[in-house]
């Protein structure tokens, strides 16, 4: 579009939304502002502005102010031009539907739309939003709380169900910005109403425009970021620092998939330190997928004897078999097929992709959530699965082109480092301390949120280290429930005396010599709590053992699994 006549001038000061006064050539004159927004920012006493001369001569304000430079850029104002703008650009095609109808201001429902099209089979609905917000070169909208605008983005969702293909198109009123968001902090009800529109088809398109003083037009698409815009400019710092202050760690110098989906779930529970251990004699028994495939229930329990949630072993085992027998002994490289191996999750499977695929999935585990949650102080809670899948869709399109494991890995380290759990972050240098929210605002010990945990089950229990000469009893628990098809100490439910203990193995069929009474031990699963009583007792040789196993302890630290819940009595062997 083109003004008929410009002139610049400086403004002075806004007694209204309507009218300005603004200095042109040396004398003060009242102006129309052609924009009712509040545009603080802009009409700042001295900014240079543009007017234009109405069509209408005889009107009381003889300009319009349409634009304004704010520093070296010069933003058009006038809340007219997206429309007129967006009307010269479907004419001349910018929507690429071959339009053979364009109505403004067509009535649909409750609301006004700005446009109505129709293409060779497409009704098509178009709301017009222009923006002249901008902060650090992004722009936002709207710059006041609007109701209307919010009442627009929901009728035209009802519109798309309907059937019409549906747009939303921020015209941004100057050149050369990032990126448009909506503007979350003045009117949150419109930012979740615009996610909502997204999600439901609705296009949410924005471009920016050249602006002169006298003509405006449709320039360039620019990115549309819904949701937490600052994680999209995380990536560079996040890689970068990583590069330079990653830990050595032994399954950080692979890039082998089988190697790398190992210390991930080993590293799921338990600390770095103590996993480099078992990750090394882990490889050095089962070095290869078609190992682990082919080992026995022993042999693999026993290389996890300590680190619990042996599931997790049994898991590992399982995937290992079929990707022994489906994909030729070759751990798979698409995440769908990563995603559906036995024990694999949605972290696991986008650490593997990311780490040894390079491909652009995220690793959200507890490190990660806890980084995102102070980088956009995020309200939900990090335990429910619900917030980890939205911080997986809030990271996906960040992460850096053929940087996704430097990346992801960095956010973890990140997470494990410096903004760790249970002690005070090092914000002060902190890589992302200038893009993190609750930082910026003071409300890091804010954040995570983190709902009230469930209390553990208290349980008691009696423990039994039952000698025969120099061998000690071991017996294999249930296939099912807590520690399945471990072995353990012969133990039973409750808190047992001596004479208690002495009839309950009388009746196993065992002759007593001898019960002392050992201390009592603790250990806290994840959500039972074990209070045991420990005896030793000291039984004469007989024929029936029962299901009991006499081993010598050798025997035992060589070739059985003790889970770590009966390391204390272990001990007294």
């Amino acid at each position: 579009m083109k003004y008929q006549e410009t002139v610049p001038g400086v403004f002075k000061e806004r007694p209204n939304r309507f009218i300005a006064k603004v200095e042109i050539e040396g004398r003060e004159e009242t102006v129309h502002v052609k924009n009712t927004g509040r545009c603080k920012e802009l009409l700042v006493p001295g900014a240079k502005v543009i007017l234009d001369i109405p069509e209408n001569k005889n009107r009381k304000t003889k300009w319009d102010l349409i634009a304004v430079y704010k520093g070296q850029r010069l933003i058009n104002m006038d809340a007219n031009a997206p429309n007129v703008v967006v009307k010269e650009w479907l004419v001349a095609g910018g929507l690429g539907k071959g339009l053979k109808l364009i109505r403004p201001e067509y009535t649909y429902g409750k609301s006004r739309f700005d446009f109505y099209a129709e293409g060779a089979n497409e009704k098509i609905l178009i709301e017009v939003k222009g923006v002249t917000l901008e902060e650090d070169n992004r722009t936002l909208f709207p710059d006041a709380p609007s109701e209307r605008a919010v009442k627009h983005v929901r009728e035209l969702i009802e519109a798309h169900k309907s059937g019409y293909e549906t747009y939303i198109i921020f015209v941004i009123q100057m050149e050369g910005v990032r990126y448009f968001t909506p503007n979350k902090k003045m009117h949150p009800e419109f930012a979740k109403a615009l996610v909502e529109a997204a999600a439901a088809g609705v296009n949410i398109r924005a471009y920016d425009c050249q602006v002169t003083a006298d003509t405006l037009a449709i320039n360039q698409e620019v990115p549309v970021r819904l949701e937490a815009p600052k994680l999209y400019e995380i990536g560079k710092p996040v890689v970068t620092w990583y590069r330079e202050n990653s830990r050595d760690l032994p399954w950080r110098r692979t890039k082998e998939p089988y190697r790398i989906w190992l210390s991930e779930i080993m590293l799921q529970q338990t600390r770095v330190e103590a996993v480099k251990e078992y990750y090394r004699r882990f490889l050095e028994a089962l070095p290869h997928i078609h190992d682990l495939a082919q080992a026995t229930d022993e042999e693999l329990l026993k290389l996890w004897e300590g680190l619990g949630y042996y599931n997790r072993a049994r898991n590992l085992r399982k995937a290992a078999q079929v990707i022994d027998s489906q994909y030729e002994g070759q751990f798979p490289a698409g995440y769908d097929q990563i995603r559906e191996l036995p024990g694999i999750g949605s972290y696991t499977a986008g650490a593997i992709s990311a780490i040894a695929f390079d491909k652009p999935y995220p690793a959200v585990d507890g490190n990660v959530l806890r980084v995102v949650a102070r980088l956009i102080c995020l309200e939900a809670d990090i335990k429910k699965a619900s917030t980890k899948t939205y911080v997986e869709r809030l990271l996906k399109p960040v992460i850096p082109e053929k940087a996704a494991s430097d990346f992801n890995q960095g956010l973890i380290e990140l997470g494990a480092t410096i903004c760790g759990p249970n002690k005070e972050p090092q914000c002060q240098i902190c890589p992302l301390a200038t893009y993190c929210e609750a930082y910026q605002t003071g409300a890091v010990a804010v954040y995570p949120k983190v709902g009230k945990k469930k209390e553990r089950r208290l349980e008691k229990r009696t423990v039994f280290l039952i000698r025969d000469s120099e061998r000690v009893a071991i017996t294999k628990r249930e296939e099912k429930g807590l520690l399945a098809g471990m072995y353990e100490f012969p133990s039973v439910d409750g808190k047992l005396t001596r004479k208690d203990v002495l009839h309950y193995l009388e009746g196993q069929g065992l002759e007593v010599l001898k019960i002392k009474k050992l201390p009592e031990a603790k250990h806290i699963f994840s959500h039972v709590e074990w209070e045991m009583t420990g005896y030793e007792v000291k039984v004469a040789p007989v024929s029936r053992k029962n299901d009991y196993l006499f081993l010598t302890k050798k025997e035992i630290q060589d070739n059985y699994p003790l889970p770590s819940a009966f390391a204390f009595y272990r001990d007294k062997i």
